[in-house]
């Protein structure tokens, strides 16, 4: 049986980081570390720190009003809202559900997906499938993270790295040949305490052990990682690349996940691109997991990075281990 499905593509975008900037200079008086240590191994300069007061879903909702207007429709116009994080407000409800009512997005279903850093790239993969079908019409899609907030102050490798931020994305129905094109996505269980946050599940339970213990810290083997991230954001892209029916010739335009210059690099040499038409904004914020691509993504498009009929490509990878890459014809 044939099925019509409906294009699908971004039709706004919109971001948030918060104002205090957490500088490698800052981060010398904390832990044994340089600001040439941590520019040589990572190219982040500085980094975002949301204030206390602030939680997950308050950076989303000021993305989220961006892209609503960007996208020139009403928070009641939303079907659907998604929220890539894993730093929620809390385990439940839904960080999307604090997102919904603040916004007045009144009629909208909605829940949160974690996928860590590739959150973003499942969230409108997941989306598009509403949209496509005739099932919803505007989804709005948000990755968010305040990592500091499960930042061990005491561990460089981890701490010189992650930041806090927003970015979210309106999804509607485009032109035929427009929108998304292709999605690639993938995950590798075996790896999953690789990168990851032990304590607070139904695992390890809160408990003053576990909190004695740094259970409830973010750890990460950061070498084991990193040659996992190196393959695989080139692979991911060249994957989507190929379903689409594209070349890496074909590419106008990349938007990765911003975690590590030389990760980036990596992917940028596989798929043979010049710096112009890569996105990197890392040396700022740092990686902001979820937050990174649709923070990155929505810069672009606001710096007119990005025109009408670009080849764009996406592309993350994350804990679980998880990555995803989609290729869109911008529609712009």
């Amino acid at each position: 049986m044939e099925t019509n499905l409906i294009p699908v593509g971004i039709i706004g975008t919109g971001s948030y980081v918060p104002d205090q900037v957490v500088t490698n200079k800052d981060l010398e008086k904390i832990v044994d570390t340089s600001d040439e240590w941590i520019v040589t191994r990572t190219g982040i300069s500085e980094r975002r720190k949301a204030q206390s007061h602030m939680a997950t879903s308050d950076l989303s909702i000021l993305a989220a009003q961006r892209a609503i207007e960007a996208a020139g429709i009403k928070p009641e116009d939303l079907d659907l809202i998604i929220v890539a994080t894993i730093t929620p407000d809390m385990f439940f409800p839904s960080t999307a559900c604090f997102v919904q009512e603040k916004i007045g997005a009144a009629k909208a279903a909605a829940f949160d997906l974690s996928a860590a850093c590739t959150g973003f790239i499942y969230g409108v993969s997941v989306a598009s499938q509403f949209i496509a079908t005739g099932m919803y019409k505007y989804v709005l899609v948000i990755g968010a993270e305040t990592l500091t907030r499960i930042l061990n102050p005491a561990d460089r490798n981890t701490l010189v790295i992650f930041g806090d931020g927003a970015g979210a994305a309106v999804l509607g129905p485009v032109e035929t040949g427009k929108g998304f094109l292709s999605f690639d996505l993938g995950s590798d269980g075996s790896g999953a305490e690789l990168l990851c946050q032990e304590g607070g599940g139904s695992r390890l339970p809160a408990s003053i052990e576990t909190i004695e213990k740094g259970k409830h810290y973010l750890t990460m083997a950061g070498n084991e990682v990193y040659k996992f991230a190196v393959r695989i954001m080139g692979e991911a892209s060249i994957k989507a690349l190929d379903k689409a029916g594209l070349t890496r010739e074909s590419v106008d335009f990349l938007v990765p996940h911003q975690a590590n210059i030389r990760i980036v690099d990596a992917a940028v040499k596989r798929l043979q691109l010049p710096a112009e038409k890569v996105y990197i904004n890392l040396d700022k914020y740092g990686n902001m997991s979820g937050a990174s691509i649709p923070v990155a993504l929505d810069e672009a498009v606001r710096k007119n990075k990005i025109k009408k009929d670009d080849i764009v490509v996406l592309v993350g990878f994350g804990a679980g281990l998880t990555w995803g890459s989609c290729v869109l014809r911008w529609n712009y």
